[in-house]
Parts: C-alpha cells; structure tokens; sequence
C-alpha cells in the first residue's frame, strides 16, 4: 500500500515545494514595492530615478505573479473559493475532457500507421517462437490441449457418437460415388505389387483351413464317391480319391506362391480387368455400390460402429492420462516444430505477421469506439475534487513555473516600462 502511494505522496510534495517557491517570489516583489516606498518616507533613502524604476518594477511583478497565480488556480479550483465565472475549469468540463482525451487516443495514437509501426518493430514471429519453445508454456499449452479431449468426450457421452459413426458408416462406404475410389484404391494396390501379398494371404489362409480341416474332407470325398459308385467302390477307392484331391488342391496352392507364377500373372491380370469394368461400366459401379450398401446398413454394421467408437474412446482417455502418451508427444513435437518455424521459415513469420496484423486492423474501428467511450466514461465519472486534484499532480509543478515566470516577466517588463517612459518625458521629482 506504501509502495503504490509514495509516488502521489512525492509529487504532492514536490508541487507544494513548488508552489511555495512561486509565492515566496510574489511576496519578494511585495518586499520590494513596499520597501521602495517605506525608504524614502522613512528618509533612509532619497528619491531617485532607480527608486522609481524599482517600485514599477515591483509592482508590475506582483501584477504579473498574481494574473498566473489566478490562471493557474482557475483550471484546477475557484480562486479563493469564490464563485468566479469560468474558473475550475478542469472539474466543470471534465466531460468534455473525456471525449476530447478519448478522441485524442484513438485518433492520433491508435491510427494504422501506428499500429503497424509497433507491430513490425515488436517481432512478432520472434515472441511466438520464444512463447512456444519455453518449457513451462510448451507444458502449459499441452496439458490445456489434453484436457480439452476428456471434455469433448465427455459431451458425446450420451452415445451420439457411436450412432453417429454408425450411421456414417454406409453414407461413407456406400455412397453412389464410392466405385472411383474403389477402383483408384485397387489401382494404386496393383502398382505397388500389393494385392500380391493379399493373394499370398488369402493362399495361406486356405492352406490353413485344408489342413485344419482335413479330415473333414476326406469324408466329405468318400461319402460323394459312394453316392456316385456304390458302397464297394467307396470302400476300394474311396480313400485314395480324397487323398489325391487334397494333395493336388495342396501342390495347386504351393504353385500359386512364386511371384512369377502364371496363377499369380493372371491374377493381376483380373484385378486390372475389373478394375477397368468398375471405371468404365457403370453398371457395375453401380452394382458395387449397391453391394456395399446392403453390407454397410446391415444392423451388426451399425453396432460395430457403435463399438468401434466405445474402444476409440477408451483407447483415448487412456492415452490421455499417460505424460508421454500419443496425443502428448503429438502436442509437444507440434509444438517444437512450430518454435523453430515461427523462429527461422520467413513464409511462416510472414504468416504469422500478416495474421496479427490483419486482426488487429479488422478489430481496430470496434476498439477505437470502445476505447474512446471507455476513456470518456471514466474521466466523466471521476469525482470534480479527484479529478482537480490528479490532473493538478501530474502538470501542477510546470504551471508553477508560469506563476514564477510571469512574477519575473511582469518585474522586469514594468521596470524597463518606467525606466524608459522617466527617459523619454524626464524624470518628474527628485
């Protein structure tokens, strides 16, 4: 509470020191005017011409001082207290000195130019970079960035989301518009050699399920056999069939995984082919779409999507309690990047410099009316008193060196004054 007085204590100070140097010089010339007249009564001192001269010096000074002194008091306060038109000028208009300060400030100091001038001169990129290459900011930003992902969850809780994704599901996969991005899927899998590891997948997905399921097919064989030749032929050959059946179905599927197989050529072969049908026949992208359709508003299709979401989301909230989990490192090297950036890209400096700047010129008209407005409400509202008595701190010991200025002034101009006229029409009296 000292600390933010002692200056208003200071300057209260230092303006009464200067207004008592101001008066002790307006009592000087009374001094002076008094003494230049008690002298030569008293005839401690004869009349003469600098006596004079003294004297209408003396008296112009007292003039003088008391014409600032009235002058000053009246912008502040009623001199003496007395009901003098056009005196406490400050409090009396202290409205209008509002507007008029409010206009100032956003006339004269927050023009474009100005604010341009403070913007490119503040380096901006600069302090964004240091902003977000300070640990504790990085931290601080991360942490906020996390905490916003529990509460946007927490909004779709009531399992809007998971219907929602449901839903878009077979919009998504469905669509009338989904066959060209088939097709450029698949194209872009052929170049790459990929559908070939799909193929490979699906040869050792069978493979699996024949020698799972072997013995099943074996019987499966026999008992056509014996529906086709008898209950003798089954038992003669019947085992035999099924073993060669299964050995040729297994060499069939080893033949098919060297990459320069002739199964493998004509597989591509037939991907090329349809993906061709599906780009150029729009009966089947038509009947493509509709396949996916079924599939994809299918019942089961929208619960999975409803799972799908119940899994993504517990995935996330546990993600999110971890220091170093994905979305953290995700921020925080998002960040770093950006640090270095806002500190060394001159595209990205010169983004961030045109974005500031175009934001505070967009908000700059709203911001001069509410400041004016703001300025003007404040001063309008401050008490005559307190007004009179800031104001007069702040440029009180200035307007004191007018009072002493104008006591200086008025001494010698009257001085020069009598001493010229005693010259130029004599000198009347000894």
């Amino acid at each position: 509470m000292n600390a933010q007085t002692s200056p208003d204590d200071d300057a209260r100070r230092a303006l009464i020191r200067q207004k008592r140097m101001a008066t002790g010089m307006l009592g000087g010339m009374a001094v002076v005017t008094l003494a230049g007249y008690i002298l030569p009564a008293r005839g401690w001192l004869s009349e003469s011409l600098w006596i004079d001269t003294l004297r209408a010096g003396g008296r112009a000074g007292i003039v003088g001082g008391l014409a600032d002194w009235f002058a000053v008091t009246a912008l502040f306060r009623q001199p003496l207290g007395l009901p003098i038109p056009h005196t406490a000028i400050i409090p009396a208009q202290k409205e209008r000195l509002g507007r008029a300060l409010g206009r100032f400030v956003t006339t004269q100091v927050l023009t474009e130019a100005e604010v341009d001038r403070v913007l490119l001169n503040a380096d901006l990129p600069g302090i964004v970079a240091r902003l977000l290459a300070d640990p504790t900011t990085a931290e601080s930003l991360t942490r906020g960035a996390i905490g916003m992902v529990p509460n946007a969850l927490e909004r779709l809780e009531d399992g809007r989301a998971g219907a929602a994704l449901g839903r878009s599901l077979p919009v998504l996969l469905g669509g009338a518009n989904l066959a060209p991005v088939i097709a450029r899927a698949l194209r872009a899998l052929v170049e790459s050699e990929h559908h070939q590891e799909v193929l490979s997948f699906l040869v050792g997905q069978l493979k699996s399920m024949l020698q799972s399921k072997e013995a099943a097919l074996r019987v499966t064989i026999e008992d056509r056999v014996r529906e086709q030749g008898g209950r003798l032929l089954s038992w003669a050959i019947g085992g035999s069939i099924a073993t060669k059946v299964l050995v040729a179905a297994a060499e069939e599927l080893d033949r098919i995984n060297p990459r320069d197989s002739a199964l493998r050529e004509g597989f591509t072969a037939w991907v090329r082919a349809e993906i061709d049908r599906i780009e150029n026949d729009p009966e089947r992208a038509d009947e493509l779409s509709r396949s996916l359709r079924d599939v994809f508003h299918h019942d089961s299709m929208v619960t999975w999507g409803g799972d799908l979401w119940a899994r993504l989301r517990r995935m996330i909230i546990e993600d999110t309690e971890r220091n170093d989990g994905w979305i953290a490192t995700i921020v925080r090297e998002t960040l770093a990047r950006l640090a270095v950036q806002a500190e060394q890209d001159p595209l990205m400096r010169r983004r961030i410099e045109d974005s500031v700047r175009k934001t505070v010129w967009r908000a700059l008209p709203t911001l001069r009316d509410r400041l004016g407005d703001f300025i003007a409400g404040v001063v309008g509202n401050w008490d005559a008193a307190a007004i009179a008595d800031r104001l007069e701190l702040r440029v009180g010991q200035d307007l004191q060196y007018i009072r002493m200025n104008g006591t200086l002034v008025g001494f010698g101009v009257g001085a020069v004054l009598s001493l010229g006229l005693r010259m130029v029409f004599g000198v009347v009296g000894q």
